[in-house]
């Protein structure tokens, strides 16, 4: 019974850390919110890895992992957001652009719940990811200025609901011998963010920056070499054309 509930629990406890960064924000300790999140992504990277390694995926915790992921990585990033940096603003535009991030992240997890994805690849900017990076950006609050964490927001919320593909990782399962010492990764995870709490939460921010941006340069590379073959083919198509104009202009 344990080891079919186990996956859950990571679940849950990924719940439960989404609620305590909101809780953290609401006592102004930005830091503490944003270890909350990025160690709350841990847990959601594991508890698949462990249910495939103990046989136990179900209907139930993939609508529960869903669910789980709108709180940590949708509304909890957002609110963070939200406090430490747009309350000195326009408050409608603060607020629209606070809740146009956990809407598209929504967005993203339904689609992802009911549409085949490419294998190896997401369909969109993942949701943790992006909760990731706009957490960790929330604790630059002071030397960017609020325009730049404005527009950060909004790309980050596109970038979930487009068809940008991003590589996955979840090949990388856990042996079914080893799943035992996640709790010792994780007990290791959160001695280390609540000790070094702003320079682990800063140093998150580096590799989730380049995952969030990585699947934008695949994406204008993409679109340039389409632009390339299109205008090749417009060239081969009119090149009869054009070079029975020269030999009229010629006579």
């Amino acid at each position: 019974m344990l080891r079919k509930s186990l996956p859950s629990m990571f679940t849950v406890g990924n719940l439960f850390l989404g609620v305590l960064a909101i809780i953290f924000v609401f006592n102004g300790n930005y830091e503490g919110a944003a270890i909350m999140v990025i160690i709350a992504m841990l847990l959601d990277s594991l508890d698949g890895r462990v249910a495939r390694a103990l046989n136990a995926q179900s209907e139930f915790g993939k609508e529960l992992d869903s669910l789980s992921d709108v709180i940590s990585f949708g509304v909890a990033p957002a609110f963070i957001m939200y406090v430490a940096a747009f309350t000195g603003i326009n408050s409608a535009l603060a607020w629209i652009i606070t809740a146009i991030f956990p809407i598209c992240g929504a967005l993203r997890l339904a689609r992802f719940n009911v549409i085949a994805g490419t294998p190896g690849y997401f369909i969109g900017l993942p949701i943790p990811a992006a909760g990731g990076v706009l957490c960790t950006l929330a604790l630059f609050h002071e030397q960017l200025h609020v325009s730049v964490l404005l527009l950060s927001t909004v790309l980050l919320s596109f970038l979930m609901v487009s068809t940008i593909k991003y590589p996955s990782f979840k090949k990388g399962g856990i042996p079914k011998a080893a799943w035992y010492v996640t709790p010792v990764i994780i007990a290791v995870a959160i001695y280390v963010g609540v000790t070094y709490p702003g320079s682990i939460g800063k140093m998150i921010l580096v590799p989730l920056l380049l995952y969030a941006l990585y699947g934008l340069k695949k994406n204008v590379e993409l679109m340039l070499a389409r632009l390339t073959r299109r205008n090749r083919r417009n060239r081969q198509r009119n090149a009869p054309i054009d070079e029975a104009f020269n030999s009229e202009t010629r006579m």
